[in-house]
């Protein structure tokens, strides 16, 4: 199967039902915030490594997490008291520390600095926000995404602090779901978040429920309100 290359010129995408055996729906184009918004209106996302072009995925299986779903665990609830919480006080410091934290079985990070220069616009429109993580007014964890309608599209997490990106990620959900939020869109399969509670639905299900509720607005400010942690 030859995998569609987009033109810097259009920014339609193929239809994500399309994709091959591993995901992948198209490569090139550019980062352009017009592009990447209507990439996740269609499910669609940015992955790629560095010197590669980029590389647009719809992954089938896909991983959500029903925000009802969400584990939060006795040991969890007790190590969200170690910290304070603030939402889209310093974006670009959340991605520069994903950017740079190392993973496993990873030997570097697609979050390049086009990759930043780009999903800092986005955070500038009000559509990327992030989450972080304070310990003696030292940002420890955090977590940053993009908005589609009612579904957080989860992008990438870091913790220096044990607990403090799991705790960022909670103090998410718990907002989410007060805002009237659909789901979250976690991506790529990963234990770490299954362990959270999230779960692999087909690409056809995701599509559908992205679909019924990615037009749709929540009317909300991101402000992080104390009486629900």
């Amino acid at each position: 199967m030859n995998i569609p290359k987009l033109s810097k010129y259009n920014l339609l995408f193929p239809d994500p039902k399309s994709a091959n055996e591993n995901g992948i729906v198209a490569w090139g184009g550019d980062l352009n915030p017009s592009r990447l918004i209507r990439a996740y209106q269609n499910g669609i996302f940015p992955w790629y490594s560095k010197d590669d072009p980029i590389i647009w995925w719809s992954t089938n299986p896909r991983l959500i997490m029903e925000l009802d779903d969400f584990k939060l665990s006795h040991s969890l609830q007790k190590s969200m008291k170690k910290f304070h919480y603030k939402f889209d006080a310093n974006f670009s410091e959340v991605i520069k520390q994903c950017s740079s934290i190392k993973r496993e079985k990873q030997n570097g990070t697609w979050i390049q600095d086009e990759v930043i220069e780009a999903y800092t616009v986005l955070h500038d429109m009000g559509i990327a926000h992030s989450v972080e993580s304070y310990q003696e007014g030292k940002l420890v964890g955090g977590l940053y995404g993009v908005i589609v309608g009612k579904v957080f599209c989860g992008e990438s997490m870091f913790s220096h602090v044990s607990d403090s990106s799991k705790s960022a990620y909670a103090v998410l959900v718990k907002h989410l779901k007060i805002w009237g939020y659909d789901f979250i869109d976690c991506q790529i399969p990963t234990e770490h978040l299954k362990s959270m509670g999230a779960k692999e639905v087909s690409r056809e299900y995701f599509l559908d429920r992205l679909n019924n509720v990615n037009m749709d607005t929540v009317e909300h400010r991101w402000n992080v309100d104390k009486s629900i942690i």
